[in-house]
This record gives structure tokens, C-alpha cells and sequence, in this order.
């Protein structure tokens, strides 16, 4: 893996990303799944919304 390198006068920072109690709370239950089941739990992410879904709600 390489290293990037940074332009004159901009510097990276990476800050973590704070998390919630209910990201912690989802977080919590599925490594409790896994080390009960040793299978992953399945998680249901939302799609964004396309143009014609918001037309039809519009």
C-alpha cells in the first residue's frame, strides 16, 4: 500500500466518525449474534430514492 502524499499548504486530517446510541445499539447486537450463531447478521440498508419515487410522492 502506498502513501499519499500531501500538496503544499493542505494537510489531511482523518478524524473518527462520532456514532450514536443507536449505531452503537446495532453494533452491540450483531457482534452478540455472531459470537452466539458464528454467522453474520443480516442488515437492511435503505436505498436513496430515485427520481420517480419522488415524483410519485410529490
Amino acid at each position: 500500500m502506498g502513501c499519499i502524499k500531501e500538496p503544499k499548504g493542505v494537510d489531511f486530517v482523518v478524524d473518527p466518525t462520532p456514532l450514536t446510541e443507536q449505531d452503537k445499539s446495532m453494533i452491540h447486537e450483531a457482534i452478540a449474534y455472531y459470537r452466539q450463531t458464528g454467522r453474520k447478521k443480516r442488515t437492511v440498508t435503505k436505498k436513496p430514492a430515485t427520481k420517480q419515487q419522488k415524483a410519485k410522492r410529490s
